[in-house]
């Protein structure tokens, strides 16, 4: 299932840069008044040659071992990415409970 979110965040849910750019525009007037307006970019998906590299799958990798294990979301993915988090966090430790009761059954016989 990890690697089924790994491949599913390289492919849909990383977006193109790591790091979102926030873009500030800003006035000053002649009395040193200051107008600053900052408006975060949404992050766009990479392009579809540049999905499976080394640094993405690194990245991708890292996310979902957060995302599931230690639980630290907040990562910039995109909605598609942000959908793929949200199934994990709920079905990957489903899984891992129902692998642990197969093997326990098995154990007690």
């Amino acid at each position: 299932m990890m690697l089924l979110t790994v491949v599913l965040l390289m492919q849909f849910g990383l977006p193109q840069d790591p790091s979102p750019t926030q873009q500030t525009q800003g006035t000053v007037t002649a009395g040193q008044n200051v107008s600053l307006s900052t408006t975060p970019q949404e992050p766009g998906g990479a392009a579809p040659g540049a999905k499976f590299t080394v640094r993405r799958l690194d990245w991708a990798t890292r996310t979902a071992l957060n995302s599931v294990v230690f639980r630290s979301g907040g990562h910039g993915l995109t909605t598609s990415g942000t959908y793929i988090e949200m199934v994990s966090r709920f079905l990957e430790p489903i899984l891992l409970i129902l692998a642990l009761l197969a093997v326990r059954n098995r154990v007690k016989r």
